[in-house]
């Protein structure tokens, strides 16, 4: 396992993350991005090249060694100045109200404690501040909502601890975080089990005093 772990896993999923069919729903996700961002799960940096052309700066965690091969290149390569670090997300050093925004995509179905992970990324958005995600999720359909929870045992270990079942709103909104502009929609090209994709916006509640807010 640890030579599939090491070698064979870290290329499957950067081909995965480079799928076309996520290109325009990490567009349409990175689109409101702005202020100080904290990216969730930075993976093999798929990312970089949708954030919009005023972002200059992110701050970016992810706690796996092994996608430093796929991701760096993509550092070097961007416009987009990381600041990286070698954390999980159910643990930030972050002081509390920090960023602006935080972005997670294809990320919340990996996290183990994925309620104390959206906790954090509650403690340190700003009141008003904005969780952009795009995730895929539990299928609102009965029969392949089945299969999800039938193949989840097998599919975990062997792609890095993803869940084919977890209801995303559900759990977003149970952290605390409303939702703001949300979609959702089955992806061309991308299997039915992994296709129910939910993407948008939930904010923290609150504005900072002496602040509009956000719109």
């Amino acid at each position: 396992m640890s030579f599939y772990r090491h070698y064979i896993f870290p290329k499957f999923l950067d081909l995965a993350m480079s799928s076309p069919a996520f290109r325009k729903p990490r567009r349409r996700t990175l689109a409101r991005a702005h202020g100080r961002i904290l990216e969730i799960g930075f993976g093999t940096g798929s990312n970089l090249e949708h954030y919009p052309p005023g972002v200059r700066r992110i701050e970016a965690i992810d706690p796996d060694p092994y996608l430093d091969r796929y991701s760096r290149p993509r550092i070097d390569a961007s416009e987009v100045e990381v600041d990286f670090h070698r954390l999980d997300a159910e643990h930030l050093p972050f002081e509390g109200e920090r960023f602006d925004t935080v972005v997670s995509t294809l990320t919340l179905c990996s996290i183990p404690d994925v309620m104390h992970a959206l906790g954090e990324i509650r403690r340190v958005l700003k009141p008003g501040g904005q969780f952009l995600f795009m995730e895929h999720g539990r299928d609102p359909r009965p029969a392949s909502a089945r299969w999800q929870d039938r193949l989840t045992p097998l599919w975990r270990p062997l792609a890095g601890g993803c869940c084919l079942n977890r209801p995303v709103l559900e759990l977003i909104e149970s952290a605390g975080l409303v939702r703001d502009q949300v979609q959702s929609s089955y992806l061309r090209g991308v299997p039915t089990l992994l296709g129910y994709v939910t993407e948008g916006v939930a904010r923290r509640p609150g504005t900072l005093q002496g602040t509009a807010a956000m719109p």
